[in-house]
């Protein structure tokens, strides 16, 4: 019987800490990037599915929130303001990067996709060189030339491991709804099923 209660205080313990540090993660990206969250165009960002069934608003919200992690576990010193902005810029390419009819679309979308959401972040957001360079280079080694500061390469480290879950489905995302709409428009037959 000790035992049985000892596991669920330690269970509540665990829930509460989890909840905890997502309220913390939660408050930080309201702090940090709350004019970005709130934009229109980033909203917009929900309509277009990222790896999966994941929309690219909530793969950005979870690179940033990552890349928070990231940093205060292994006690790297950077600016969070700059980490959460570039984090959740960091795929503001702001069009359906999997519909194969769109016009100007260029095959390579991986090589292509950084510099296209720096040009769009440029036009919106004032943006410090960090926040550039992390934008400009989460593709890293598709892009060649590495990141050149602390924030860059949490959030590139960040960006492939939340792709990773994604496109293996342990990170599920809206999407259903999105391919149901979406697929009359591309004239597949498709029933989505997700557990």
């Amino acid at each position: 019987m000790r035992d049985t209660v000892k596991k669920s205080e330690k269970k509540r313990e665990k829930l509460q800490e989890a909840f905890h540090k997502q309220k913390e993660l939660n408050n930080l990206l309201k702090q940090h990037g709350g004019d970005i969250l709130d934009s229109d165009n980033f909203k917009k960002t929900n309509e277009h599915i990222q790896h999966g069934n994941m929309s690219v608003n909530n793969h950005c919200i979870n690179v940033a929130k990552y890349s928070l992690a990231i940093s205060k576990k292994l006690r790297i010193n950077c600016s969070q303001r700059e980490l959460v902005r570039g984090a959740l810029l960091h795929d503001y390419f702001l069009y359906d990067w999997h519909d194969k009819q769109r016009e100007n679309r260029k095959r390579l979308h991986g090589f292509y996709h950084p510099g296209i959401a720096l040009r769009n972040a440029s036009r919106e957001y004032k943006l410090t060189p960090r926040e550039r360079d992390i934008i400009k280079k989460h593709m890293w080694p598709l892009t060649v030339v590495p990141p050149q500061c602390r924030e860059a390469w949490i959030v590139t480290t960040a960006d492939k491991y939340c792709s990773l879950l994604e496109t293996i489905r342990l990170h599920r995302g809206d999407g259903k709804q999105y391919w149901e709409r979406r697929a009359p428009k591309l004239g597949i037959k498709v029933k989505v099923q997700y557990q």
